[in-house]
């Protein structure tokens, strides 16, 4: 099974070479992982979702209770031009915040950091390309 996506990145950052940072992706190449790089990455990718961090209470690291691996299939409702845009503003970002509380909290500040265009360290353009070829479309 692979790492949650904040165990990936925690990684890349003590990793010491590009190669390495490579691997841990390729190592890791789930679409929970994936959606969070492109979410942040690709210019393509417009979020239907006000900016900032959203209210919400972080759910407990040992005790969340639902994971990113089953989550980020919702990330479709948050994307302008998908499937949420015909739900009201306010269900919308219910459902947002819904899966921030359920998750592990690093996770939910990754998908914090997604919404917002923030690219989660050390991650680059470069790397992505390598790891996963095709998934960047701007």
């Amino acid at each position: 099974m692979p790492m949650l996506p904040h165990e990936v990145f925690r990684k890349m950052r003590s990793a010491r070479t590009k190669d390495e940072r490579v691997k841990l992706l390729k190592d890791n190449d789930h679409w929970a992982l994936k959606d969070i790089i492109r979410g942040s990455m690709d210019s393509t990718v417009q979020w239907n979702l006000p900016g900032g961090s959203p209210p919400y209470t972080a759910s407990e690291e040992h005790n969340a209770p639902t994971s990113i691996f089953r989550e980020h299939k919702k990330f479709g409702y948050f994307v302008k031009g998908g499937k949420g845009d015909k739900l009201p503003a306010v269900k919308r970002e219910n459902i947002f915040i819904g899966i921030l509380e359920g998750i592990h909290p690093e996770d939910a500040q990754l998908v914090v950091d997604m919404i917002n265009k923030e690219v989660a360290k050390p991650l680059t353009r470069p790397m992505v390309d390598e790891a996963f070829p095709g998934l960047l479309r701007d």
